[in-house]
């Protein structure tokens, strides 16, 4: 299956990374991965983990924000979903100062750290993960490319721009694009979406 300049086969034994800014299709192409593998590769769905961490599709300002694997691919629901414990919150958009920021990274972070965790303690040959940047805003990006090692194939996305924007927020953003940056250095196969 192609999809504009990439293979999806050329995914299988890598570990793959859209990233980009926001309505650049990154869920939309890490999904149709997940389809590809189960319809042409005839993987096993059990073997396939999806970690998202998304919070739900909604539009703020203006923007479309957020948005499921499931979303965008029927597959997934025969997968292994590491479901969270909780809902994700969009940090930036949803608080109305440096207090309601850092509650809402530190709520995203214990969410999205006990998935990671649970990954971990069972791995599968192919791992999923949904708005990376999520956890990244606290979480620590050498332990999250350890746990995706763990994997002989990954694929995610991470949001990785300048769309979503708080004054506040702008020490958080900033952190955020180095831990992608981090990523996308240590990933063999990384995809700027545009």
């Amino acid at each position: 299956m192609r999809m504009d300049d990439f293979e999806y086969k050329d995914f299988i034994g890598n570990y793959t990374l859209f990233y980009g800014e926001t309505n650049t299709k990154k869920t939309y192409y890490t999904a149709k991965f997940i389809d590809y593998l189960i319809d042409y590769q005839d993987i096993n769905p059990k073997e396939i983990s999806i970690l998202d961490f998304a919070p739900e599709l909604m539009l703020i300002n203006g923007l479309k924000i957020g948005g499921k694997i499931n979303d965008f691919s029927n597959k997934s629901f025969e997968c292994r979903e590491i479901r969270l414990r909780g809902e994700i919150i969009p940090a930036r958009l949803k608080a109305r100062n440096n207090k309601e920021l850092f509650e809402n990274i530190c709520h995203n972070y214990k969410i999205t750290s006990k998935a990671l965790e649970i990954f971990n303690q069972k791995t599968t040959d192919f791992l999923i993960i949904n708005d990376i940047s999520i956890y990244l805003h606290l979480g620590d990006k050498s332990y999250l490319l350890n746990i995706i090692k763990k994997a002989s194939t990954f694929c995610g996305n991470s949001y990785c721009g300048t769309t979503i924007k708080t004054g506040y927020g702008k020490l958080l953003s900033l952190k955020e694009k180095k831990r992608v940056e981090f990523l996308v250095k240590n990933l063999n196969n990384s995809i700027l979406t545009k």
